[in-house]
C-alpha cells in the first residue's frame, strides 16, 4: 500500500515525510488545498499518472474557529467566517470526492472516510453539553449530509462512503490539553478504510475506543 500524505504548504508536507521516512515509514507527499477545485484535481492526478488507483481517501482538512467569541451565539456570528468554515470542512469534502470518483470508479473500488464529530448530530445538538460553535456545526452538519447523499448515489458499487467523529486529538486544531492522541483518533479512520465488500456505506461512527468496537452516532 502506498500512502499519500498531503497540506497546503508542501514544504511541512516533506518535512513529515521524512520524519517518517526516519521512523522507517514511507510516504508520499502531494501538494493539496482542499479549497481550490484545481488543486483538488491537480492532487488527484498526479496519484493517478504516478499508480493508476486510488483506493482510499480520507477527508481530514479542517478548521475550527469555535473559541472566537463571536461564535458563541447566532446573532454575533460572521458570515465571512461561516462562509470560510464551510469551503474548508464542506465544500472542499465535496471537492475532493468529486476529483477522486472518476479514478474509483475506474477501477470498482473505494473508501471515502470523512472526519466528522458528534457535534453535528442534529438528533442531539439541542440538548449536547458542547459550545453553541455555530460555523463548525453548520459546516460538519452539511459534510454528514454529503456523506450521505454520496452513499447514496453509490449504491450497489463497491465504493463505500462513510463519516466518523474522531474526539478532542492533540492536534493542532485540538490543542496539547486534549484527551488523545492523533494514533488514537486514526483508528476509526483505519476500520473504515478497510472495510470489506459489503460493509456499511452512508453510516456516521463514534471513535471506536470508547466502546471497544465500530459504534454508529445517530445522523
Amino acid at each position: 500500500m502506498t500512502v499519500f500524505i498531503s497540506g497546503r504548504d508542501l514544504s511541512k508536507v516533506t518535512s513529515t515525510q521524512r520524519e517518517l521516512a526516519d521512523s522507517g515509514i514511507h510516504v508520499e507527499a502531494v501538494s493539496l488545498d482542499v479549497d481550490s477545485d484545481q488543486s483538488a484535481e491537480a492532487a488527484i492526478s498526479e496519484i493517478d499518472q504516478k499508480h493508476g488507483r486510488l483506493d482510499v481517501l480520507i477527508n481530514n482538512a479542517g478548521i475550527n474557529p469555535t473559541y472566537d467569541p463571536t461564535e458563541s451565539s447566532l446573532s454575533t456570528v460572521k458570515p465571512s467566517i461561516l462562509n470560510e468554515t464551510f469551503n474548508t470542512n464542506a465544500t472542499g469534502v465535496l471537492r475532493m470526492i468529486q476529483a477522486a470518483l472518476p479514478l474509483m470508479r475506474k477501477n470498482g473500488y473505494g473508501r471515502i472516510v470523512n472526519v466528522s464529530t458528534e457535534m453535528a448530530s442534529l438528533r442531539s445538538m439541542a440538548s449536547d453539553q458542547y459550545l453553541l460553535a455555530v460555523s463548525y456545526r453548520v459546516s460538519k452538519l452539511a459534510l454528514n449530509g454529503i456523506v450521505a447523499l454520496a452513499a447514496k448515489e453509490l449504491a450497489g458499487t463497491d465504493i463505500l462512503v462513510n463519516a466518523y467523529s474522531p474526539g478532542w486529538l492533540q492536534t493542532d486544531m485540538g490543542g496539547p490539553d486534549a484527551p488523545f492522541t492523533a494514533e488514537e483518533g486514526a483508528e476509526t479512520a483505519l476500520y473504515l478504510a478497510t472495510l470489506p465488500t459489503g460493509g456499511p456505506s452512508g453510516r456516521f461512527f463514534a471513535e471506536m475506543r470508547r466502546f471497544g468496537g465500530p459504534m454508529e452516532l445517530p445522523w
